[in-house]
């Protein structure tokens, strides 16, 4: 397995662990504020019911987050792969991707500043903008 491959592997772990750790997260918060507010399980089976028992939803809307714009990188990550086109710029360009999720996802879970979040997400966004972009742009050249 060649470096770039390497790192491109590692990138998309690193991506799949924090969707642990938020859900992990999740997971804690959920059953800490459902212990303090004596709340049924029953009581919250559905988003509506959810939304209107449950204070805290940071880290429930940073898990959804999580199955959005980065569905991006693992399709990017998954025919790269496949195509066997993996450019040492892609390597690095997912490391930083997911760093930028990684710093949207500590903010979003910790202290919630909007616009420090917003930061987060669109360097984000604009990095696999830019990977999908570049990497297309490659690929033609590689077959023409």
């Amino acid at each position: 397995m060649t470096n770039n491959i390497t790192l491109l592997v590692a990138a998309t772990l690193a991506m799949v662990l924090l969707t642990f750790l938020v859900g992990a997260r999740l997971l804690y918060t959920r059953v800490t504020e459902m212990r303090q507010k004596r709340i049924h399980p029953q009581a919250v089976s559905t988003s509506s019911k959810m939304a209107a028992k449950l204070e805290n939803v940071q880290t429930a809307d940073n898990f959804r987050n999580l199955f959005e714009v980065p569905v991006l990188f693992y399709a990017l990550v998954a025919v790269s792969l496949s195509v066997q086109h993996t450019p040492v710029w892609l390597a690095y360009g997912a490391w930083l991707f997911v760093l930028l999720r990684m710093a949207h996802s500590i903010i979003h879970c910790g202290y919630n500043r909007v616009m420090h979040r917003l930061v987060a997400f669109l360097g984000s966004f604009l990095v696999i903008v830019c990977l999908w972009l570049t990497f297309f742009l490659s690929l033609l050249g590689r077959t023409a």
